[in-house]
């Protein structure tokens, strides 16, 4: 029996559910947090999410299936980013996504600050050539740089759209006017703000159709709204709840590949578990959604 450094996500003790070789899902731990511009405390996020994912329950009652018991899901310990910020970082994340890829696992990251799904995603850039990212957040993260940074939490979505991928972006509600002129203009980014969401039964139908079949999603906690999710840095009101989320989650897997994806953000409260425990059970519900599907869609590529 392996003796473990580290707690497996669902508190995975059986070592055929959770060893590596044989897992279809890798849980990454990505405690980067170099340029939160509101409330500190993101680095605290991914092992929050994954000693909250304890308690969830293995069984869904939704899709009636324990998915772990079909796929395996193997946690690796945090990666140490202790010298590396900014650019090095991002260099870091990448290598070390892109031995995941080289595996075969689909990658679930769990990060700190936002900052981190541009290295995930230049990894996965490279293994899938027509990529689309779907972008779950309260803000559009399109700022050329923020605090002179162009590392920053703030620009993550600008560095993406540098490289020429397809965004999808949902419930967002807080920008600067040169995000919402990019939006404008640029024809590969695809918007639904909140407000549009609440007033248009379609969106989700919309937001899907211009998404190439290989799909990268990138939840942000304050995309939610505070109410369901209230532990994040920079929350905002009016943001997504939890079943017009998982719906949109659940049709999204249902009509395209969804490749990998990641939460990102969250900012543990002392003596509160709700918003940790909340993303764990995100977590599960997706991978069930992902790997519970009879097949996944092969057009629009």
């Amino acid at each position: 029996m392996k003796v473990l450094t580290h707690t497996n996500f669902l508190g995975l003790q059986d070592e055929s559910l959770y060893d590596y070789a044989g897992s279809k899902v890798v849980i990454q731990q990505l405690p980067y947090e170099h340029t939160s511009s509101y409330l500190a405390g993101s680095a605290k996020g991914p092992g929050a999410i994954v000693k909250a994912s304890e308690f969830v329950e293995w069984y869904d009652e939704e899709t009636g299936r324990e998915i772990i018991g079909e796929i395996g899901i193997s946690t690796l310990p945090p990666l140490d980013f202790t010298g590396r910020i900014n650019e090095d970082a991002i260099n870091f994340i990448e290598q070390e996504t892109a031995k995941l890829l080289k595996d075969d696992k689909f990658v679930v990251s769990l990060g700190a600050e936002h900052t981190v799904t541009y290295g995930i995603v230049k990894a996965f850039a490279k293994k899938y050539s027509n990529l689309t990212v779907v972008q779950i957040d309260a803000h559009s993260d399109l700022r050329y740089s923020y605090g002179n940074n162009m590392y920053s939490h703030a620009s993550v979505m600008a560095r993406i759209h540098e490289l020429g991928l397809t965004i999808c972006q949902a419930g967002i509600r807080a920008q600067a006017r040169e995000e919402a002129e990019l939006i404008k203009e640029a024809e590969n980014i695809h918007t639904f703000y909140a407000h549009q969401i609440r007033s248009n039964p379609l969106w989700m139908d919309e937001l899907i159709a211009p998404m190439s079949n290989d799909v990268y999603i990138t939840i942000d906690a304050d995309g939610f709204d505070p109410s369901v999710i209230p532990a994040v840095g920079t929350a905002e009101p009016n943001g997504l709840f939890w079943t017009e989320t998982l719906d949109f989650l659940k049709l999204i897997c249902k009509e395209r590949n969804v490749t990998g994806f990641d939460v990102v953000e969250c900012a543990p409260v002392e003596g509160s578990i709700l918003s940790e425990y909340t993303l764990a059970k995100l977590v599960y519900k997706l991978v069930g959604y992902r790997f519970g599907q009879a097949q996944h869609s092969t057009h629009n590529s």
